[in-house]
């Protein structure tokens, strides 16, 4: 088990329970407390349905139980489990509480962080998390913090900073950047014409799908130059007509504004339609795989060093996080030294499950899996 891993998707996930439920009907005992079924359940729901095999639609996996993309998932998930519950009694032994305060405070960042509080809402939506789980996830993702800083006295200096910043030129070098806002209005011929078969009442010909996708595609183009034409004239308008026009949530409540970014970092229409703009002139509407953008180009950067003053907030931000899961990861390993964990169901086992996974992929690969083993072991 990699528990590096393990603790960073714990500690900068918002989306994981808090592992804090009712203490009865264990599975797995974990000093005086443990993991219920219900906890086992919710986070197998919660990981199977966010898993990007579960959207590529590869079956029923609690129809196989046994199966190896089930029991991948089960390992992971026992495994987190067990780590919240050893962290959540270490946090109680040392007394940590959070405050409603320190939630709000925590929550109001990451909607800045996202863009919005509709960015974050839908996003929630789309992963299927209820705000009232979210905030208990933010609110055990605060006391994680709090406990690392406790154990680690986490201080990271302008000094530190400074050092990082020196030390790693290469982190912070740049090409030539442009700063644009754009209004997307979507345009995507597959999405229409899956739509177009999902709402249809009655069966389409191959024909008259095509036609009908033509038609909403011409739709949207004429849309984008009836806003293109009016912002030509008046650009001022343009972080108001993004809020109201752009099906790009994530920019459109910054008014449209994507920040600096690299030609490399777009796809090439909007890249190349970008970087050949002129500076606070509106463009005509360019046409990518999302659909029609209309772009102002606000500002250049030329290729270079970003400032320091610029990033340093960034790398305090980064030396803490990475301090703050190396304390953590220290504070598992010295808990599971002294903790008593007993599974008393052994399908429960990590270890169990590891030689079922074993097992599947030596059978499947003629005994690799123990070569692979063996080697191992001599070293």
């Amino acid at each position: 088990m990699n528990g590096k891993k393990i603790i960073t998707t714990l500690m900068l996930s918002t989306l994981l329970f808090s592992g804090c439920g009712v203490k009865n009907n264990y599975i797995i005992k974990v000093n005086d407390g443990g993991v219920t079924m219900k906890e086992y359940n919710q986070m197998m729901d919660k990981a199977i349905a966010q898993a990007p095999y579960a959207k590529m639609g590869l079956g029923d996996l609690k129809g196989n139980k046994d199966g190896f993309l089930y029991l991948m998932t089960e390992q992971r998930v026992i495994n987190q489990l067990i780590i919240q519950e050893l962290l959540e009694q270490e946090a109680q032994a040392r007394e940590i509480k959070v405050t409603n305060q320190e939630v709000d405070e925590a929550v109001k960042e990451l909607i800045d962080k996202m863009g919005g509080k509709d960015l974050l809402t839908k996003t929630l939506r789309q992963n299927g998390v209820s705000v009232a789980d979210f905030k208990k996830d933010v609110k055990n993702q605060v006391k994680m913090e709090k406990l690392a800083n406790a154990y680690g006295k986490i201080n990271i200096t302008d000094n530190d900073c400074k050092k990082y910043y020196t030390k790693n030129p290469d982190k912070f070098k740049h090409g030539n950047q442009v700063r644009a806002s754009h209004i997307l209005i979507s345009a995507n011929p597959y999405q229409i014409q899956e739509e177009l078969k999902a709402n249809s009442k009655n069966k389409l010909t191959d024909e008259q799908i095509k036609a009908e996708v033509e038609k909403v595609m011409a739709d949207k183009k004429a849309e984008a130059e009836k806003l293109a034409n009016e912002l030509k004239a008046d650009n001022s308008k343009f972080a108001q007509y993004a809020k109201k026009y752009s099906d790009d949530e994530g920019s459109a409540v910054r008014g449209g504004d994507l920040g600096f970014f690299a030609k490399d970092k777009m796809v090439p229409e909007f890249a190349n339609a970008a970087f050949s703009a002129k500076p606070n002139t509106v463009t005509d509407p360019v046409k990518s795989q999302f659909g029609y953008h209309i772009i102002m180009v606000t500002d250049r950067r030329e290729a270079g060093i970003v400032p320091y003053e610029k990033v340093k907030n960034d790398i305090k931000d980064f030396l803490t996080s990475e301090k703050q899961i190396v304390a953590l990861d220290e504070i598992i390993q010295a808990a599971k030294k002294k903790s008593k964990i007993e599974y008393l169901d052994e399908r429960y086992n990590p270890d169990v499950i590891g030689d079922k996974l074993h097992k599947q992929v030596n059978d499947a690969t003629n005994g690799a899996a123990d070569k692979v083993k063996n080697q191992k072991n001599k070293k």
